[in-house]
């Protein structure tokens, strides 16, 4: 029998994932000798916690929020697709090296266009709430999409601010807005998307109104845990198109 795939998701919190769920799913269907779990590190114990999966065998891991970003300064070597947007949600551990990549852009992309394939995302304006890893995976996948604007907003605005300082390359397409102005700048918006972990359970909601916000303009939550957050239910009560984060 071959040797077991041993693979995890970590973060902190963690638990809400469901990553083992799907991936334990596939496992089982394709008869393969693998496992998939989830394990909460904290910031402070993120070296070392890596180095225990390593030592404990893994061969590789999701990373969540908050280790996105941090991760990378533990990797050996990053792709360049990673390096490009700044984060890393995926690690292959090949003997004792930590190699790092980032799909996030890719199936945020992938995401919607299979649930609203009618959407077009070039030459839209685009409003995303936070500026975490996923923000700066959604961005660079925006950005090779052709989309037109793209403006940040997020609660520690100096954060927003280093996303954009970071993708300079962009140009004027990236604007940083200050949190206070999230229900005032969605006048001329396509799509609305929600990466902050506000409206998850456990997490306090998230306060937006909508009712500046064009009709056809999509409305995705990168949140699945619930599944159909508060955002999304009002966005779908007011007629918009919506996509979940599953």
């Amino acid at each position: 029998m071959s040797e077991e795939i041993k693979a995890c998701v970590i973060g902190h919190p963690v638990s809400h994932s469901k990553s083992p769920l799907i991936h334990n799913y596939w496992i089982e269907a394709y008869k393969l000798n693998g496992s998939y779990g989830a394990i909460d590190i904290l910031g402070a114990d993120l070296k070392n916690g890596v180095r225990r999966l390593i030592d404990e065998g893994y061969k590789g891991f999701n990373v969540t929020v908050p280790h996105k970003e941090a991760i990378m300064d533990l990797c050996d070597s990053v792709d360049e697709n990673a390096q490009s947007i700044g984060a890393v949600n995926t690690v292959v551990i090949k003997d004792s090296r930590l190699h790092g990549l980032n799909t996030d852009g890719y199936g945020f992309i992938q995401n919607i266009r299979s649930v609203q394939p009618s959407f077009e995302f070039e030459g839209k304006c685009t409003v995303i709430l936070g500026a975490g890893g996923a923000t700066r995976a959604i961005i660079r996948a925006l950005i090779d999409e052709k989309i037109s604007r793209i403006i940040i907003l997020n609660r520690t605005k100096a954060r927003a601010e280093k996303i954009r300082e970071d993708m300079a390359g962009s140009g004027d397409l990236i604007v940083v807005v200050d949190w206070e102005g999230r229900n005032e700048i969605l006048k001329d918006v396509d799509l609305l998307v929600n990466t902050t972990s506000l409206g998850m359970d456990g997490q306090p909601a998230l306060d937006i109104d909508l009712q500046t916000l064009p009709e056809s303009a999509l409305v995705n939550d990168i949140v699945y845990a619930p599944l159909h957050t508060d955002l999304l239910k009002t966005a779908q009560e007011r007629g918009h198109p919506v996509v979940t984060g599953l």
